[in-house]
């Protein structure tokens, strides 16, 4: 399955910082009708994604019913990605 959307970058504070981008609603019903094909555990869904020129592996994080897309800082950083700003993802489920 194939998704693209354009979410906002949020930063969630623990004890480092941690940077997501939310998964708009449509997508993310279209990712729950996959999610059991695709899930390894606690509803994470792996994905293949790329932001731009960077390609990376990751799973969705199920969250408040819809998905968080992990942005390690080796994806944000070659991006120029902060908190607030919009990013356009494209990325495959991997079922």
């Amino acid at each position: 399955m194939h998704v693209k959307f354009t979410g906002r970058v949020i930063e969630w504070r623990g004890p480092s910082p941690f940077y997501f981008a939310a998964v708009p609603a449509e997508q993310a019903a279209d990712i729950r009708e996959v999610a059991a094909l695709a899930t390894y555990g606690w509803g994470a869904v792996p994905v293949d994604a790329r932001i731009g020129e960077t390609a990376f592996t990751t799973s969705l994080f199920p969250k408040d019913g819809s998905y968080l897309l992990p942005l390690k800082n080796a994806v944000r950083k070659p991006q120029g990605l902060s908190a607030g700003d919009e990013v356009t993802v494209v990325m495959t489920v991997q079922l």
